[in-house]
C-alpha cells in the first residue's frame, strides 16, 4: 500500500456523472438568496449532497476566468469561491444555471444560528405540505384512471401536471435534466426527465405524476437519513458554548461571545457548564469530563497549572482559567476542521464508485434505448409496451443507492472514530488501515508513560535497621535536584525532608550534600564503582535491576552504600492488552527506541513484543520503517508526533499518540489519538475493516436490486412507480447499513 494523501476538495474534476437522489430537497431548493454580510465568499448550497453535485458545479465554474480555487465542504453543503469579485458573480450565475441555488453564508454573530434554524424549519414544513399535495393529486389521477379510464382523460392529465408543478421537484428535475442533456451528460435528472416525458408521450400520465411524487418523497427521506451521519459531525460544533464569563479590568465578570475573547483573558466556568475555550487553570480545582476531545469517559482531575479544553464539561467545583487559544483555534475547533477536511477526501472505494457510475449511467441509457427499439423490430413486441419497459429501465437505472452509500459510510466511520477520540484525517486512511500488517511503536510516551518513576527501594549494608532514616536522607538530597531521575525519587519516597548543606551537583555522576555533618552522595553506578564502594554482591544486585531496564541510583556515605533506588519509565496500564489486540488482528508490533538495547528489550518483554530495537537515531527509525515495509507489507508508525515526525511521514499510516492540544502532533500524523490509549490503534484497524465490509455490502446490495429489477422490467410486469419504490428502498437500505457504524467500534 503506497502512502498517499487524501484528495483535497480543491481543484480537479471528478468523473462521477451520476446524481445522488438525496441531492434535491424540495423544501430547500427554492431557498432565496438572502442579502447580508458574506463570510469569505462562502455560500451554502442546500442541494449539494455528494460528489456528483460537486462535479457538476466544478464543470460549470472552473472555466470562468478569474476563479483561483473552489473549496467544497459537502458535509456542511458549503462552497468557498476564491476569485475576483466579478468572477465570483459569474460563478454564482453559472451555479444557478446548473440547477443549484447558492445562498450567502452570513458572517458569525453573537446570536448564533437561531434565525436560520427558524427559516429552515419553516421551509421544511412547507416542503412537506407541497409533497403531500403532489402525492394526493398523483393518487387521485391513478384512481380516476383505474376506475374511469375513458370518461375523464383531460382531468387525469390536469391532475398529473398539477402534481408535478406543486411538488416543485418535477420542475426542478426538468430544469437540471435539460441542462445536463445540453452539456451531453447523463445523470439522474436527465434519466428522470426523459422517463417522465416518455410516459406523457405514450399516455401514461398518472404514472408520470406518481413517479415524480415518489421520487421527491424518496429524496426527502434519503436526505434525512444522510443528515443523521452528517449530524454526528455537526454535534462536535455544538459542544463548545457560544459565550463565556470573562473577568473585566475592574474585577467584575461579564458574559462575552466566545469569538470575541482574546488569548490571555481570564474566564470562569461553573459546575455543570461546558468550557468555551482552551486554557490553563489559574484558580480552583475540579473534575473535567474530556470525552468530547479525548474519548475518555472518566473525568480528569484538574488543578492550577493543568490544561483544559473547549467543549469539555466541568463536573464540579468552580474554576478559572487563562485562555490560551481563540475560539477558531481551540483543540476542538482543530478537530472539527480536520474531520470536515476528511469528509472532502475520496476513499479508494468511493473513487471506484464514482468512476463506475460515470460508465454505468450511459450504458443503462443505451440499454433502455435498445429495449425500446430492437424488440419491436426483431421480436414483434408492441411499440408502446416496449417503450414503457425502456422507461421503467431508465427509472430503475438511477445510481442513487450506489453513489450515496460510500460517502454516508465514510462519514459515519469518521464520526464513530471521532467519538472515541480517534481523529482520522481522510477516508483513504479510514479504509486503508485494514491493510496494515505491522505497527512500529515508539517506546517512550507510547508504550511507556514517558515519565520516570521510582519502582524499587532497598536499604543496603548495615542500614537495614534504620530504613526510615535512610529513606528521609535519600529524599532530602533528591528534592534539591531538578534532574528527572532525582524528581522521580523525591516523588516516590514518602515522609519529609531534612536540611541539606553544601549541596553540589556532580555532572554525569549524581549529587552530594552534608546532612547532620555527614557527607552523602546520591550517585550512579559509575561513581560508586570509582569510589571503590562496590563489591560482587552489590554488582549482582545492580545487574538484576539494569537487566530490567531500570536506572539505578545509590545513596552512599564516604564509607559504604546505604540504599539502592531503581527508577524506570513504567509501562502504560493498557500497553500489554493493546499489543495482544494487535497480534490478534494479525498485525505485528515492533518497538523502536532510542534507549539502550537492554532497556528496550526489558520493556518489550513486559509488553509482550517479540521484536524490539534499541539505540536508534531518527535516521535509524526511518531505515527500520523501510525494512518493515519490505518484510511485512503495509506498516504504520505510532509516536508522539513531534520527535517521531520523520518516521510518521515515512510509514503508510502515522498515528500520533496523546495529541490533545498539540499542534505539531495533529499536523504530523494521518491518525491522531487524542488520548494516551494505545488500544485505539487496534480499534482503528477494526473500524477500518468494518467500514470496508459495509462499503462492499452496500455496493453489492445496490447492484443486486437493480439487476433483479432489470430482469423484471424487460421480461416481467414491473411498473415505473414500482421502480421508484425499489430504488428508494435500495437507497434507504444502504444508508441505514452505513449508519450502523455510528453505533460504535466492535471487536
Amino acid at each position: 500500500m503506497a502512502r498517499s494523501s487524501p484528495e483535497t476538495p480543491v481543484g480537479g474534476t471528478h468523473g462521477a456523472h451520476s446524481h445522488c437522489c438525496a441531492a434535491d430537497h424540495a423544501h430547500e431548493a427554492a431557498a432565496p438568496i438572502v442579502p447580508g454580510p458574506i463570510a469569505d465568499n462562502t455560500f451554502r448550497i442546500p442541494t449539494m449532497d455528494c460528489s456528483a453535485e460537486e462535479s457538476d458545479i466544478r464543470r460549470a465554474v472552473e472555466p470562468i476566468a478569474g476563479i483561483r480555487g473552489l473549496h467544497f465542504q459537502l458535509g456542511q453543503r458549503t462552497l468557498r469561491i476564491d476569485g475576483t469579485p466579478g468572477a465570483v458573480t459569474l460563478a454564482l450565475d453559472a451555479i444557478r444555471k446548473a440547477g443549484f441555488t447558492p445562498s450567502p453564508l452570513a458572517a458569525p454573530s453573537a446570536h448564533g444560528d437561531g434565525e436560520h434554524a427558524h427559516e429552515h424549519d419553516h421551509g421544511q414544513a412547507s416542503g412537506y405540505l407541497r409533497l403531500a399535495a403532489a402525492l394526493a393529486l398523483a393518487l387521485a389521477a391513478e384512481g380516476i384512471s383505474y376506475f374511469a379510464p375513458a370518461s375523464t382523460p383531460w382531468k387525469v392529465f390536469g391532475m398529473a401536471i398539477a402534481a408535478i408543478a406543486i411538488g416543485l421537484a418535477g420542475l426542478e428535475t426538468y430544469a437540471k435534466g435539460l441542462n445536463a442533456l445540453r452539456q451531453g451528460r447523463l445523470n439522474i435528472n436527465a434519466l428522470m426527465s426523459v422517463a417522465v416525458t416518455g410516459a406523457f408521450v405514450i399516455g401514461q400520465w398518472p404514472e408520470a405524476a406518481m413517479v415524480m411524487a415518489l421520487y421527491a418523497i424518496a429524496e426527502l427521506i434519503e436526505a434525512r437519513a444522510v443528515d443523521r451521519a452528517r449530524n454526528a459531525i455537526k454535534a462536535l460544533v455544538d459542544l463548545a458554548p457560544s459565550d463565556a464569563e470573562v473577568q473585566q479590568a475592574d474585577g467584575t465578570w461579564l458574559r462575552v461571545p466566545a469569538h470575541a475573547i482574546v488569548v490571555g483573558a481570564i474566564a470562569r466556568v461553573k459546575p455543570g457548564e461546558r468550557l468555551a475555550l482552551d486554557g490553563i487553570v489559574t484558580r480552583g480545582s475540579s473534575s473535567i469530563n474530556q470525552s468530547p476531545v479525548t474519548g475518555e469517559s472518566i473525568p480528569v482531575d484538574k488543578e492550577p497549572g493543568d490544561p483544559v479544553f473547549a467543549g469539555t464539561i466541568n463536573e464540579h467545583g468552580e474554576i478559572e482559567f487563562r485562555v490560551t487559544a481563540v475560539a477558531s483555534d481551540t483543540t476542538l475547533a482543530r478537530i472539527i476542521h480536520s474531520v470536515e477536511e476528511a469528509q472532502g477526501s475520496r476513499a479508494p472505494t468511493q473513487r471506484f464508485v464514482d468512476r463506475f457510475a460515470a460508465v454505468y449511467t450511459p450504458m443503462v441509457f443505451a440499454l433502455a434505448l435498445a429495449v425500446a427499439v430492437l424488440p419491436p423490430l426483431f421480436l414483434g413486441w408492441e411499440w408502446l409496451a416496449s417503450i414503457y419497459k425502456a422507461l421503467v429501465l431508465l427509472v430503475i437505472a438511477c445510481p442513487c443507492a450506489l453513489v450515496i452509500s460510500t460517502p454516508v459510510t465514510i462519514v459515519s466511520g469518521l464520526a464513530a472514530a471521532a467519538r472515541r477520540g480517534i481523529l482520522i484525517k481522510g477516508g483513504t486512511y479510514l479504509e486503508d488501515a485494514r491493510l496494515l500488517k505491522a505497527v512500529a511503536l515508539d517506546k517512550t510516551g507510547t508504550i511507556t508513560e514517558g515519565e520516570p518513576k521510582l519502582v524499587a527501594f532497598k536499604t543496603w549494608g548495615g542500614a537495614q535497621a534504620d530504613e526510615a532514616v535512610v529513606l528521609r536522607l535519600a529524599k532530602s538530597l533528591a528534592a534539591r535536584s531538578d534532574h528527572p531521575v532525582s524528581k522521580a525519587i523525591a516523588e516516590g519516597l514518602e515522609g519529609g525532608a531534612v536540611e541539606v548543606d553544601r549541596f553540589t551537583a556532580l555532572p554525569g555522576r549524581g549529587v552530594s550534600g552534608t546532612v547532620d555533618g555527614e557527607e552523602l552522595t546520591l550517585a550512579n553506578h559509575r561513581l560508586v564503582r570509582e569510589r571503590g564502594l562496590s563489591d560482587a554482591t552489590l554488582e549482582a544486585e545492580l545487574a538484576t535491576h539494569e537487566a530490567l531496564g531500570r536506572t539505578v541510583t545509590l545513596l552512599a556515605s564516604e564509607r559504604n552504600v546505604l540504599a539502592i533506588l531503581a527508577v524506570a519509565d513504567t509501562l502504560r496500564p493498557d500497553a500489554a492488552t493493546a499489543i495482544s489486540q494487535l497480534q490478534a488482528l494479525g498485525v505485528a508490533p515492533v518497538m523502536l527506541s532510542g534507549d539502550n538495547e537492554a532497556t528496550a528489550q526489558a520493556v518489550a518483554r513486559e509488553a509482550g513484543i517479540a521484536d524490539a530495537r534499541g539505540g536508534l537515531l531518527p535516521q535509524d527509525k526511518l531505515d527500520a520503517i523501510r525494512e518493515m515495509r519490505k518484510r511485512y507489507g503495509a506498516t504504520a508508525m505510532a509516536g508522539d508526533g513531534i520527535n517521531d515526525a520523520p518516521a510518521l511521514a515515512q510509514a503508510d499510516i502515522g498515528f500520533a499518540m496523546g495529541a490533545a492540544g498539540t499542534d505539531t502532533a495533529m499536523e504530523a500524523a494521518d491518525v491522531v489519538i487524542m488520548n494516551d490509549r494505545l488500544g485505539r490503534i487496534a480499534e482503528t484497524i477494526r473500524l477500518s475493516r468494518r467500514t470496508h465490509a459495509v462499503l462492499w455490502q452496500n455496493i453489492s446490495l445496490a447492484l443486486a436490486i437493480k439487476a433483479v429489477f432489470f430482469v423484471l422490467a424487460v421480461f416481467g410486469s414491473a411498473t415505473m412507480w414500482m421502480a421508484v419504490f425499489a430504488d428508494m428502498g435500495a437507497s434507504l437500505l444502504v444508508v441505514g447499513n452505513g449508519l450502523r457504524l455510528l453505533r460504535g467500534v466492535s471487536r
